[in-house]
Formats: C-alpha cells, structure tokens, sequence
C-alpha cells in the first residue's frame, strides 16, 4: 500500500521532546546514514555513531513503531526521527530491507496475532450484574466525595479567604487527594488548580472566590444531575471527571468535513502531557477540540498537524457546549491552499464565546476565528468595524505576527479566554504561520462586586452574608452557601457579558516590499539555522552558516520570509557580524519592524538592499545610506550633488555615515566637500573625511602629509656601510595636524613623538617613499633605520598599507611584522598585524595560514578566522592534511576540533568529499576518537552548505 510522504512537522510531532527534535535535524542527512531504504511501509537505514558499527533503525509507518539498537532511552530516538526526516525530504529510495528488519517485521506480526487469542476480556464485560454494581459504587463514592468538597468549601467562605495566602498549597492539595480516591479526578484537578491561584498575583482573592463559586456551583448542580436537562447533566459528568466509553461517543452521530486544523496548545503537570488541537470545518462551521495525553518524555501521536486539512468523520462527546471530538475515520491529509473559510469579526465572536459560558459557565476557552483583524500598539486585535478585544498576557507583543502580516489584516486563529485572546495562527498572504510559545501570564481585573469580595476575604463567621441582588437578580441565599451561590451568578454575568472594546485603532501598516522572497526551501532551511540545533557541529558552526547564508542571500537579491524577522533581528542584535547582511535581506518590514522595538533600531543605520527615491527624503538613515550609495555607483556626480545639498542639516551621526559613503566613486571632485567636512565640530565626522582624503591620490591632504611624513623620515646616503633612514619626529601637534586628522593624545605606552610620527606616516601615500627614494616597496623595508624608530616607522607604513591596500606593501609589512614570535607582542602589534592580515590578498593570507599550520596552531587559528570569504583550494587542502597528520597522534583533538568548526563555514564545498573520506577512515578505530567525530561533522557541515547554495540559486 503506497504511503504518502510526510512533512517535516508530521515527523518532529513525533519527538519526545525539543532536544530530541533538534538532534534528529542533525542526523536526518544523507550523509549520516551508511544506506537507507523503504521497504513497503516500512523505511530502514544504518545510521554512523560513535561505535564501530553503525544503528540499526527501522519504522514501521502505519502506526507508526520504532526500533533502533542505540542505547537511547527515548521513544522513538533520534535517528529514528532522523530517518523519518531524511524520508520526508525525498531520501530513503526503494530498496528490500535486510534481515534484521525482516527479523523485527515477523515479531511484530507474531504479537498481533496472539493479541486476540490472549488478550483478557475488558473488565467488567462478562457480568453486567457486577459492572452495573460497579458504577453504582462508584456513584456513591463521587457523591460521598462531593458533599465533602461542599463542606470544604463552605468552610473557606466562612473562616475567610485572607488566610489563604498564607496556608499555602498543602490544603488544596490534601482535599484533591481525597476527590481523586472518591473517583472524581475533575473536580480533582479544579480544586489542585486553586492552589496555585492563592496568594499569586495582584487580584488573586478575586479569582480564588471565582473559582470557588464555580465549583459549588458544579456540586450542586451534580446533586441535582436527573433533574438536568441530558445535554447539560452530560457536561456535569464530564467536569466531575466521569469519562464517556469511546465506544458510546463513536456510536453516535458523525459529520465528515474537510476539517482545518488550526494549532495545538501543549499543557503539562507532574505526570501527564496534555494536547489541544483544534480544528474548524469547511463547510459545517464547526469547531471540534481533540484532546491527546502521554506520559511525560513520551511523544505525541503525529496524526494530525497544524497547518493541515483533515478530510475525516468527527463525533462530539456529549455535552451542553460539544467542542470535544473524536476522529472515527480518517480519509486523507490535505494540503490547503489558503486561509480557512468561515473567519467572523470580533463583535460575533464575543457573541459566541457569551453564548459558550451561558451553555457551560465552567468554560475556560473558546476557539475563535478571526477575520479581517490587525494589531494595534496597546496590544488587541482590531477588525474592519472597529471592535477590539484584547490579547492575553504573554501574547500581547506579538513580533511573529507583526512581522508575518506587515500591519495588515490577516485571518486568526486562537483561543479566547478570560484572559484575553491566545493566538494559534495566522494566515498572511495565504500562509500559515504558526504561533509561537509564549509565556503564560493573567492581567484580569476584578470580576466580582467588591461587597462579595470583601465578606468573603474576612469571613461570613466574622461577617454574616444575608443576600443580595446580582446582575439585577435578587438572590435569596445566605450564609457561605449564598455567598458563594452569588459569586457565580455574578461571574457568569462578567464573563458572559463582555463586549468589544471600543476606540482601538490599527498599526500604520509597513512598506511594499521590493525585493523578491528567497525560495520556499531557502527559508525553510533558514529556518532551521535560527532553530539552535539541527545544525551539523552544533550552534557554534551555525552561527557562521547563519552569516554566510545572508551574505549569500544578500548577493542574490533575496529578501527573507517575513516570519523570520525577529528572530534574525535577535541574532543581529547579539552578533553585530551579522547586520551589514541582514539589512541587506531584511527588506523594507525590517526597517519597519525595527522601528518599533528599541532593541533592533540598530537596523536602521544598516544599508537596505533596495533603496527608492523617496527615501532620501522620507527614509530609515540605513535607507536614506542605501540610495546615496546606489547612486555614487551609478552617477558619483549626482551623488555628491544630493550630499552636499542636505550635508550642514544632517544629523551629525547621520552626516559621518553619509559622508563615508562618498568611497564608492572617490574622485578629487570630492575634495571641495571632504575639506569642508575636515572643520566639522563632530569628531567622527572629521575622522571619515580625513580618512578619505587619506586613499584619494592627488588630495591635498595627502600632499600636505607627505611634506610633514619626508621632513620627518629622510634617506642617508653613506659612502661607508648601507644607506639608511634617519628620523626626525615632530616636536609638537600644531592646529594644520590636528585638522588634518592628526591625534594628539597617544595610546597608553607610546611616546608622544612616536605617536605623532606614526600618525602622520598612517595618512601619507606610501608612494611618496618608493618615489622619493627610489625604490621599491621591500628595499624601503630593508633599509636599516637609525636611533631604533624602526618599530615605529613600520608601525606607521602598516597602518597606511592597512587602509590604502596597497598589495606589495601589505605583503611585506605582513612579514615584517610577524617577524616576532606572537606571545612577545603587545596587544597594539598584534591588532596591527591582524589589520595587515585582514587586507593581504587571499592567496597570500592562505599562504601564511598553511605555514602556520604545523608549527603554530594559534596562529593558525586566528590566520584562518580572517580568511573571509571561500577558501582557496590550497589551503583547504593544507588543512586536510594538517589534520589527517594531527589525527595519527593522540595529542592535539583540541586543535582539530578547532579547524573543523573554523573550516565548516569557509572550505569549499567540493571538499565534502575529501572531508567524508577522511572522516571514515578514522573512524576505523573502535570507539571512534573525538578527532573521527569532528572530522565526521565537518563533512556533514560541508554536505549542508551545498545543499543551502543549491537552494538559494
């Protein structure tokens, strides 16, 4: 029988928990498994792992069940889920399954067929005499329980509410206990979630006496259950915890329906894990709650998944408000092409929800379908009508949302409370976007008079309740009884009457986006990158995928799926690597978005890959950025027309950026403004224009420091010995120096001559030496220089090689300042010589890191961080092979667990190949040493790039 193949979602539903379906991402590569097949439903593979011999994983898709030989006491493991996960993706072909498999299939067979021969009778089915005096036991026992519940709840009332604070939990909890042997886990559990209402939070003796009344009102509505209408006794069984048969629910009517399924709600106590999932019908309207429980660590059934359509036959348990629902038959799994019909404004789903409370008093939630609604910035959900009703707490700074929909209407899904409405999901453009987890939170005012209130917090013993009208309802009972008789009556009247709120109006919705969308793969796998695992060699090697996808992306054109967005936004904010890229990629609703949050205006200053007109007048200072750097590209003359129109009422933090963007195109026809721009009373104003000056050839900046740089540094031409250079230093930094960009004031541990000298070399144009003293850039170098300021003097040539990137002069200075052994240089030398590093051409920054491979491994290190950009084939070479001679000592697993994590982002991705082989040929030893597993990883990391460049064209 063919099965269809399942989503990503289907499978990871399938996970234990979240590190369990992190850990599956990261085995669910082809390169991981030493072969895979599906064998009819059933899929099989060997997975490699830190034996000598690799798992044996199988799944049986029809239920499904698990094998897997690994010593993993989670069900199913990870390389079960794994496998799954490289079935979804299109892996796993056609292929006999071996032995063991079959082995595991007749077993499994074998078991069915003795289950009917020896299964036990359900209890009780051989003696409807026996079963019937059962139930009657148990009725007595859930009475007994329950008039012991009406005591103790009246006691309450009567001693007083204000001592609740502090008995704590124990009470609530011992009185739980007793309706849990009386058989009444319901009510049970209502009175253990009392316990956690007491003394919690600003209004807590107005929701404790809330739930109180409503569990007096569930036993005495339980001691009159014949008198009750069917529909309504039903719902009181259900509350009081007396289940309904599955057989007697199955056994009623059915609805079949084309049946969304609009997001699940996971819950969780000591012992047991509870899902909601709820889904809406297509053409009955109808909403149907399913309800799955496992143990804890244990997985939930994967039948159904969000986002899905459900083509099934559904039956309600009965009830006065039937929500809760069973699948009798399961037709087909869809795929939907758009929004669930159906969505209403809010005004009727108020209406609803009153409805709901007025059938049920002890409904929590409602599920609610939204149409038409946007966001507003205190945090509700406006419709087309104006009508508002409030997001719950942990809901109420939905980012997910705001960056999905732009600020537009969309179609919503959740759940409403009296806490405010929970989001589910949310259809943008068509699509679904699940809600994330958020934190659970209850900003309830007062629900209940305050005269209730305050005789129930000080005691009906101390002060006598003699009655009183409720809601325009005059209630006759007295004593705690009463009181809590009112209280309910008075809750039902706030919950069942609340309104839209009024006045609330919607976001400004953000910009029309530009830029094209990368493809749907590209963003799933971006996806996975921002999840913190899935990822092969961890969170560390991500974090550089990350980077390098965006770069990628941002070449491209692409922008991301819009969902995306704040949690890119958070990696921006904590990597500042990352923002150059990510304002590339984030499009205009990332400006739009960053906007609204003080953490992500950082974004704002970032170029946008997409620059308009109008921004120059009306956009972010990143988009503004973006439009003057795309016309110094295209028209440097139009370019500094539009910054010297607007350049003396700029911001002056705006005035720096924009200015450095006249290096794009840099002309002596820039001079006039960059000169201007030298008396700026903003110092790093003045900075960006003299650095500028600095790369132009020909300014007259550079002409000034080279008269200081040669009034300072002369040749000496010796009859006798080598010709070499003699220095004068400056005496002083007068105001021409400090104009020109010249700092006065040297770091800690430099001489002031020395500083100004090195200053003035920085900002010189190094062809002022070869010309002046004709020669070339390394016979410069070799002259030996008079009175030991040769430090200083090559200190200087490199910071003005570092800027003016001059290759001859980068490359030699580079060796010159490596010259001393890395532990003999001060900090200043060593960012120096990383400066150097940085700006030496690839080819030769590789040279240097495949020398320093063998004979100085942190070096090496830091030599291969700034290789930017792919390897050279090379160096990727030299790095193989600097590992396999590493990997053949059993020292230095620190050195190569360091190299692969540095190589996994930068090696090409031809060498996944060469990275694999090696991997398995240390794997041969037995276990497999940690150098085997990081080399395995780096293969694995290199597999991955691939397919995210493949995904990304």
């Amino acid at each position: 029988m063919p099965i269809e193949r399942w989503s990503t979602a289907q499978v990871l539903a399938l996970a234990p928990d979240t590190s369990s379906a992190r850990a599956a991402q990261g085995v669910s590569a082809a390169t991981k498994w030493e072969v895979t097949g599906r064998d009819d439903d059933v899929l099989w593979g060997l997975c490699r792992g830190s034996g000598k011999h690799p798992y044996q994983a199988c799944v049986d898709l029809t239920e499904p069940a698990y094998r897997c030989s690994c010593p993993s006491r989670k069900f199913p493991c990870k390389h079960a889920l794994g496998l799954m996960l490289l079935w979804s993706a299109g892996g796993a072909p056609d292929a006999a399954a071996p032995d063991w498999v079959a082995e595991w299939r007749a077993s499994r067979a074998a078991r069915a067929a003795r289950t009917p021969a020896t299964a036990p009778a359900p209890r009780g089915s051989a003696d409807p005499e026996a079963a019937r005096k059962r139930a009657e036991q148990r009725a007595d026992r859930i009475t007994a329980g329950l008039d012991e519940l009406d005591r103790w709840l009246t006691d309450q009332v009567a001693h007083g509410l204000a001592g609740s604070e502090r008995s704590g939990y124990g009470p609530y909890e011992a009185m739980a206990a007793r309706l849990v042997d009386a058989q009444a886990p319901g009510a049970a559990n209502a009175v253990r979630r009392l316990g956690r209402i007491a003394g919690v939070g600003q209004h807590w003796a107005d929701r404790l006496l809330g739930e109180l009344a409503l569990l007096r009102l569930l036993v005495a509505s339980h001691a009159r259950l014949d008198e009750l209408p069917a529909p309504l006794a039903a719902t009181v069984r259900s509350r009081v915890g007396i289940p309904v048969p599955t057989d007697e629910v199955l056994a009623g009517p059915r609805v079949r329906d084309r049946w969304h399924v609009l997001g699940q709600v996971d819950l969780a106590d000591e012992r047991l894990a509870t899902r909601r999932t709820w889904l809406h019908g297509e053409e009955s309207g109808r909403f149907a709650l399913l309800l799955a429980f496992t143990p804890i660590g244990q997985a939930f059934p994967a039948d159904v998944v969000p986002g899905t359509i459900l083509d099934a036959d559904l039956c309600w348990h009965p009830g006065n408000l039937p929500m809760r629902a069973l699948v009798a038959e399961r037709h087909a799994t869809l795929q939907p092409e758009g929004p669930p019909a159906g969505a209403v404004g809010v005004a009727a789903a108020l209406a609803g929800w009153s409805a709901a409370v007025a059938a049920e008093p002890w409904c929590e939630n409602v599920p609610m379908l939204l149409g038409g609604v946007t966001l507003t910035d205190d945090g509700h959900l406006v419709d087309a009508a104006g009508d508002a009703l409030p997001l719950s707490a942990g809901y109420d700074q939905p980012w997910w949302l705001l960056a999905g929909s732009g600020g537009r209407p969309v179609t919503l899904a959740g759940e409403y409370g009296p806490g405010g409405f929970r989001p589910l999901a949310a259809w943008p453009d068509g699509r679904y976007v699940p809600a994330p987890i958020g934190p659970t939170g209850d900003r309830r005012g007062p629900q209940l008079p305050p005269d209730l209130l305050s005789a129930a917090l000080v005691g009906t013993e101390r002060r006598p309740y003699e009655g009183g009208a409720v809601g325009g309802v005059l209630l006759g009972g007295r004593g705690p009884s009463g009181l809590l008789e009112g209280a309910a009556v008075a809750l039902a009247y706030a919950r069942a009457g609340v309104t839209p709120v009024p006045g609330r109006l919607p976001i400004e919705p953000a910009p029309d986006e530009i830029a094209p969308q990368v493809p749907a793969a590209a963003g799933r796998r971006l996806a996975l990158l921002l999840s913190d695992g899935g990822v092969p060699g961890g969170t560390e090697v991500a974090l550089g995928l990350l980077g390098d996808w965006l770069g990628h992306a941002a070449d491209l054109g692409y922008r991301v799926p819009p969902e995306l967005l704040p949690p890119l936004l958070d990696a921006g904010r904590r990597r500042t690597a990352l923002r150059p890229a990510l304002g590339a990629v984030a499009g205009r609703r990332g400006g739009w978005l960053a906007a609204r949050r003080a953490d992500w205006r950082y974004l704002l200053t970032e170029a946008t890959a997409d620059p308009d007109p109008q921004d120059w007048a009306t956009g972010t200072p990143g988009q503004r950025l973006a439009y003057l750097a795309a016309v110094r590209a295209t028209d440097p003359a139009a370019g500094l027309a539009l910054l010297s129109e607007t350049f003396d009422i700029e911001d002056p933090d705006d005035r720096a950026r924009l200015l450095g963007a006249l290096a794009t195109g840099l002309s002596l026809a820039d001079e006039p403004l960059l000169e201007r721009a030298l008396d700026d009373r903003r110092k790093e104003v003045r900075a960006v224009a003299a650095d500028l000056l600095s790369m132009l050839p020909g300014s007259a900046l550079s002409q000034r420091m080279a008269e200081r740089a040669l009034a300072c540094v002369r040749i000496e031409r010796r009859a006798l010995g080598r010709d070499r250079l003699v220095v004068t230093p400056p005496g002083e930094c007068d105001a021409a120096m400090r104009r020109d960009g010249v700092q006065p004031k040297p770091p800690r541990g430099i001489g002031p001559q020395a500083w100004l000298l090195e200053e003035i070399l920085a900002r010189t144009p190094l062809d002022t030496w070869t010309t002046a003293f004709a020669r070339t850039a390394d016979q410069v170098l070799a002259l030996p220089v008079a009175d030991h300021w040769g430090p200083t003097l090559h200190k200087g040539l490199a910071r003005a090689a570092v800027v003016q990137r001059d290759p001859a002069w980068v490359t030699v200075l580079a060796d010159e300042m490596s010259r001393p052994v890395n532990k003999d240089q001060d900090p200043y030398d060593e960012a120096l010589t990383a400066q150097l590093y940085e700006a030496l051409p690839p080819e030769a920054l590789a040279r240097y890191a495949a020398q320093a491979l063998g004979r100085d491994p942190i070096r090496a290190h830091r030599l291969l961080a700034m290789q930017t950009g792919p390897w050279p084939d090379d160096l990727a070479v030299a790095v193989l092979d600097a590992i396999k001679v590493l990997a053949a000592g059993e020292r230095h697993a620190w050195h190569i667990g360091e190299l692969c994590r540095t190589a996994a982002p930068s090696m090409p991705v031809s060498f996944a190949g060469r990275a694999a082989a090696l991997a398995e040929a240390l794997h041969a030893a037995d276990p497999p040493t940690r150098q085997a597993i990081a080399v395995a990883q780096l293969a694995a990391a290199l597999t991955f790039r691939r397919e995210m460049y493949e995904e990304l064209r």
